[in-house]
């Protein structure tokens, strides 16, 4: 077997609504909205050709994580924006900078990152590539 790529996440948060407003308005992520056979109504936040589907808290979807949790996930995402401007953006979204800019590894090389965090707490990691 060879893997080629991630295609989606999923993350379980305490908000659907605050958990999509805030990655719309920080990273700038589509919201969607799709309709599965089973009839049910799901959200997703989707970027470039990945997205990340969104479980409700206590309505997760079957089959799920074992012990799905908001506030449990820690997230890269490689920015094509220049990360001095990614840094005043959430400036002046209000979005406080926990670490950053600091050195780290990706999965291809060194990379420089932003960490902050989601309503619910779900540690996000915003880099560009050296």
């Amino acid at each position: 077997m060879k893997i080629d790529r991630i295609d989606h996440i999923v993350l379980t948060v305490s908000s659907l609504e605050a958990t999509c407003a805030f990655y719309e308005r920080v990273l700038g992520m589509k919201v969607e909205t799709f309709y599965p056979d089973d009839g049910t109504v799901r959200k997703a936040l989707s970027f470039g050709a990945q997205k990340i589907n969104l479980h409700q808290a206590g309505a997760e979807f079957e089959p799920k994580a074992a012990a799905p949790a908001p506030g449990t996930g820690d997230l890269c995402f490689i920015s094509a924006t220049p990360l001095a401007q990614v840094e005043e953006h959430l400036r002046q979204t209000g979005v406080a900078i926990e670490e950053g800019p600091v050195a780290r590894t990706g999965a291809t090389g060194a990379l420089t990152s932003l960490y902050f965090r989601d309503p619910d707490g779900n540690l996000i990691e915003v880099a560009t590539y050296d």
